[in-house]
């Protein structure tokens, strides 16, 4: 490389090599913004459509709903509030099931975090794991995951005990439900035994 005398470098052989360089760096500016393009198609043909006409009845809908009374779920149970067979969308986290219908946005059928309506979402939420693969079909004790994973787990309980309401456990095999009175069902929701 020399100085060209007007304060600019120029390569040895000609400027081939600059035009290389400054054609490789347009291709991939041209890919980026082909790829950037792509993303937000996707995400329009994904979200975009949601608020039409059958997004805002769903979303009606489970406004109307009355406060779910307090009771205990087994894992089959909980499978049947995932925001499609039932309006009611509820999730457990931690051993505490929680009626998410009012963050239908999220957690409904077409949300991005869809996948755990209905479903002990424990393990996706400490792995910060949105796949099939973070679910379990049977119990899952957690007792496989690290300290940084289960304090994650813990923390993601307490974000939900503050934002939605808290309407029972999540049943262990075997494990027999509690029986509820009306008192404790009229309690606040988010108040833990």
């Amino acid at each position: 490389m020399a100085d060209d005398g007007q304060g600019r470098l120029r390569t040895e052989g000609g400027g081939a090599g600059g035009a290389a360089v400054a054609g490789g760096e347009m291709l991939l500016s041209v890919g980026l913004l082909a790829l950037a393009l792509l993303a937000a198609y996707r995400l329009y043909l994904r979200w975009g459509t949601r608020n039409g006409p059958g997004g805002a009845a769903r979303q009606g809908e489970a406004a109307a709903l009355p406060r779910m009374k307090r009771r205990d779920f087994s894992l089959e149970q909980l499978r049947e509030f995932d925001g499609a067979r039932n309006p009611r969308i509820l999730l457990a986290v931690n051993g505490k099931v929680f009626d998410v219908t009012k963050g239908s946005k999220f957690y409904g059928p077409e949300g991005p975090y869809g996948i755990f309506a209905g479903r002990d979402a424990s393990r996706g939420l400490a792995t910060f794991c949105l796949d099939k693969d973070a679910l379990r079909d049977e119990y899952d004790d957690l007792s496989d995951l690290n300290a940084v994973q289960m304090e994650s787990v813990r923390e993601w309980e307490m974000q939900f005990k503050e934002k939605y309401d808290y309407v029972g456990r999540l049943l262990k095999p075997g494990e027999e439900p509690s029986e509820y009175t009306d008192e404790e069902d009229t309690k606040d929701h988010t108040k833990q035994e």
